[in-house]
């Protein structure tokens, strides 16, 4: 019995001491403090959100090149390991940033009245 406890402390000591090596390059990265704005945030500000890395933060960088900009934050979904899972984590932390907003609601504008000339 005394030998079974020595091989167990001996392992359970194996174990914390790997973890004590492996535990900082698991531990979760700061959450943004402020939104991350779509249409305007670089790979560093885009790899804060959580879930996205450098490979992910590009891909978002090169759907919006194509696409013109993010018009909505549910847009982002388009994007290749984006999936509705992932959005949802995303969501409380991501704005399409105001110049997309304007653009949006300038082509939404409504066309002036037409003058009647009788």
């Amino acid at each position: 019995m005394i030998k079974v406890s020595k091989i167990t402390t001996a392992a359970l000591a194996m174990v914390l001491l790997a973890l004590s090596f492996v535990s900082p390059a698991l531990a979760a990265k700061p959450l943004p403090q402020t939104k991350v704005y779509l249409n305007s945030a670089g790979i560093a500000e885009l790899s804060t959100l959580p879930g996205v890395g450098e490979k992910l933060a590009g891909r978002i960088i090169e759907y919006r090149q194509k696409a013109g900009g993010f018009k909505s934050t549910q847009e982002l979904m388009n994007v290749r390991g984006i999936g509705e899972k992932n959005f949802l984590k995303l969501q409380p932390y991501i704005s399409v940033g105001e110049t997309a907003k304007s653009e949006a609601a300038a082509v939404k504008k409504p066309a002036p009245p037409r003058s009647e000339a009788n």
